[in-house]
């Protein structure tokens, strides 16, 4: 850090002039205030308004009434290692008024701005050394989004070297070293001010559904794909955060009975250069630049901070419904990507403060495969991410929040540890440690796959049993001793340290990969329309296409496909854990075998609610929604401790009992051998925990028999202590409910399972 008297030096250079950066002789580009769209304008320039000293805290620009009764707003930007920060004013024209600020404490620099109010557009220009052999990057030339800003306008534009990339230069080993001295303003988004103390902050009618981890259903779904083609949703609403507000939109969710929603990154992304080169976005939106502020694409009221409030109204309306939002969030890296990327942000405030660098400081630590790793021990991005994360829950009323590649979060200076900062700072917080925390327990780096590791309070998306199941349903299975314990909650995962059943989230598909229908439709990828050769998404689909390569017109493959679906859903809907489903999978959403859509934003990508007028796909939703009542209704298949195997009573009853064919319990010998048939009994007698009052939980009994074999099998069905007959109540063989369920039969018969069946018994005891 320089001496006060050298950033006095700085900052009188920077009131006058605005030269180049301390240390660097070559001349500073022209001020952006005298350019619009790269052009200069004539005439001029307004004065620049007065600055306070204004105060360090809160980080961002906060509107508030200064001294004297004056309104304005506070600048703070935490910016270690600088040697001068301006902060930036944009009027609707685009013109730059540059206003620096002069007050530092702790390496925060602060300023108050009499005057400026909501819809204020603004970004940062950082002074400094440029010398990235030891990461330090510094370029008041190119304009920087604020990291705290609650809304951004405006979004990145070509050519994309402007804003940072230098992979043009003719010699690529040292475009890095070079430091771009053209202006980024004209390119780049603006930070915008929100009033944060605006009436529609008021949340007294809001109710949070607060809903218990046992009981919840997950429900991963795509603001924008969700609602771009959903027909009851008004056109103008349609991909927006009012369309997923929308009654239509919220009908469909309470008609399927799931509890939360899991929205893909809602947080500001920009586009990367090299799909925007090939006419592609990044649709998904992983590729995170604003922590704080919602997507500004996915609003319909506008951009000038009115996403705020219409992010908010979302919120209260899905709550109104009974459905908790948890937010798929993105701070294990940002879109600044690696050495060769572009100046947006953090990597101009502090390089070295924000990412973790490798021992040649110019390259990136990657844990990610997106290029660059925040450095999260470092306790300001470790306030950067906390504050975000309380401001979600606190001002926006999310409920929860899944972390993309946790384990790159959980890194303390090289290998994830489970005592890092970050799990430790989440652990303690009296906000965080109360919402729903979903980690996603893997990165790419060295020890980064962590599936049971994470501690209590979070759960974590289970790999294993997705592909568990997968493997059993396509008759790959070696031994069923996996699918035994996915079944059942993972007890070898999670049975330590105080952690229950609800520690997994089951799944068998996610944004990532196939849909449910094209798991059962094709044997390989088909992502050449993502324009990188087929050579992207992952070669391991664990997939089964049922006898015909994607789409056919064969009636029995149809059948066949419709059947497996029904299979895969019934199978994770009676799993022990929290389900989660992937938007669109409860009608036969397809993606014609992309399994990799991260930037198609196209039909590709969108639900096509049409699905829903076909009779077949029609089937799969009831059914769906069915088994979906049917958990709810049932706590046996909600169970919040883990199953123990023991007897519960003198008769030899037990909680969890697992049968073959022969209707026999299943021996050591039986667990160790290939197996295309089986059964596990839930007795719903002495449910561990108690009700809201105190009450024993008692429920009945059920006998699921999952076959996978493509012929019918014979099945015996336990008799007592068991139950003396059986229900029918879910046959996955019927491509409808109606009939088939209902039926009796007695303990101690033989029942014919259909070929590829799920069949779901209730037991009856007298």
């Amino acid at each position: 850090m320089s001496s006060a008297p050298e950033q006095e030096a700085v900052q009188e250079a920077v009131r006058a002039a605005v030269p180049g950066a301390a240390g660097d002789s070559r001349p500073s580009p022209a001020p952006a205030s005298a350019a619009v769209n790269g052009r200069r304008r004539p005439g001029p320039q307004p004065p620049a308004p007065p600055v306070w000293p204004g105060a360090p805290t809160p980080l961002g620009a906060r509107f508030r009434v200064g001294p004297d009764g004056v309104a304005g707003t506070n600048f703070a930007l935490w910016a270690g290692g600088a040697e001068a920060v301006e902060m930036c004013l944009f009027d609707e024209d685009g013109a730059e008024t540059r206003c620096p600020l002069t007050e530092l404490t702790h390496e925060i620099w602060h300023g108050f701005v009499p005057g400026v109010r909501a819809g204020q557009r603004y970004g940062f220009r950082v002074h400094g050394r440029w010398d990235p052999w030891t990461g330090a990057r510094w370029n008041h030339a190119k304009l920087l989004l604020d990291p705290y800003a609650r809304a951004i306008d405006g979004d990145f534009t070509l050519p994309g070297e402007v804003y940072g990339h230098v992979r043009d230069w003719p010699q690529q080993n040292v475009a890095d070293t070079v430091r771009d001295d053209r202006d980024s303003a004209p390119f780049v988004p603006k930070g915008v001010v929100v009033h944060d103390d605006a009436p529609d902050d008021d949340w007294v009618d809001d109710r949070r559904p607060k809903t218990p981890w046992a009981d919840t259903v997950i429900y991963e779904l795509h603001v924008r794909g969700f609602t771009k083609l959903h027909p009851g949703i008004p056109e103008e609403l349609r991909g927006t955060y009012a369309g997923l507000g929308h009654p239509a939109a919220i009908e469909h969710l309470q008609r399927l009975g799931v509890t939360a929603v899991e929205l893909l990154p809602v947080h500001q992304f920009a586009h990367e250069d090299h799909l925007l080169r090939r006419g592609l976005r990044n649709y998904w939106g992983y590729n995170s630049i604003g922590y704080f502020a919602p997507h500004a694409g996915y609003a319909a009221s506008g951009t000038a901070g009115q996403q705020v409030g219409e992010f908010k109204a979302m919120v209260r309306a899905l709550h109104a419904a009974g459905i908790e939002v948890i937010l798929d969030v993105v701070y294990n890296h940002t879109a600044e990507a690696g050495e060769l990327g572009p100046t947006l942000s953090l990597r101009g405030i502090d390089n070295r403060g924000y990412y973790r660098l490798q021992n040649d400081a110019r390259r990136y630590a990657d844990y990610t495969g997106c290029g660059n790793t925040l450095h999260v021990v470092q306790p300001n991005v470790l306030r950067l991410i906390t504050d975000s994360l309380r401001y979600w829950v606190t001002e926006m009323g999310v409920d929860g929040f899944r972390f993309d590649l946790a384990a790159a979060l959980a890194r303390s200076m090289h290998d994830v540890d489970m005592l890092s900062p970050f799990l430790a700072v989440i652990a303690q917080d009296p906000v965080l440690r109360r919402v729903k925390l979903i980690a996603e327990p893997w990165d790419v780096g060295n020890g980064g796959y962590q599936v049971g590791a994470f501690p209590p309070l979070w759960t974590e998306w289970n790999d294993r049993y997705r592909d568990a199941v997968r493997d059993f349903w396509r008759g790959a299975l070696p031994d069923v001793r996996d699918l035994g314990y996915r079944l059942s909650g993972s007890s070898d995962l999670y049975a330590w340290g105080g952690r229950r059943p609800y520690a997994s989230v089951n799944f068998v598909t996610a944004h990532d990969g196939f849909t449910l229908r094209d798991l059962v439709s094709y044997h390989q990828k088909q992502n050449a329309a993502n324009g990188e050769g087929n050579r992207d998404g992952t070669n391991d689909n664990r997939s089964w296409n049922c006898g015909a390569e994607g789409e056919t017109e064969d009636a029995g493959v149809h059948a066949l496909r419709r059947r497996q679906l029904r299979n895969l859903v019934t199978t994770l809907l009676l799993s022990t854990g929290v389900p989660m489903l992937v938007a669109g999978d409860e009608m036969g959403r397809t993606q014609g075998g992309n399994n990799n859509a991260y930037c198609q934003d196209n039909e590709v990508s969108w639900i096509d609610w049409s699905l829903l007028e076909e009779p077949g796909w029609r089937e799969l939703f009831r059914l769906t929604s069915r088994l979906l009542a049917l958990r709810h209704a049932h706590p046996v298949l909600r169970r919040r401790a883990f199953f123990s195997g023991r007897p519960q009573t003198a008769d030899g009853l037990r909680d969890l009992a697992w049968f073959t064919a022969r209707g026999e319990e299943m021996t050591q010998q039986d667990w160790y051998a290939p197996a295309r048939t089986v059964g596990f009994y839930l007795s719903g007698r002495d449910i561990p925990g108690r009700d809201a009052r105190g009450a024993k939980i008692a429920d009945d009994s059920f006998l699921a028999v999952l076959h996978a074999g493509d012929g019918p099998a014979d099945f015996v069905l336990p008799g007592p202590p068991w139950a003396r007959a059986y229900e029918l109540v879910v046959d996955t063989s019927l491509e409808s409910q109606e009939a088939g369920p209902g039926t009796m039969h007695p303990a101690g018969g033989t029942i014919t399972v259909p070929a590829g069946s799920v069949l779901l018994l209730k037991a009856r005891t007298a």
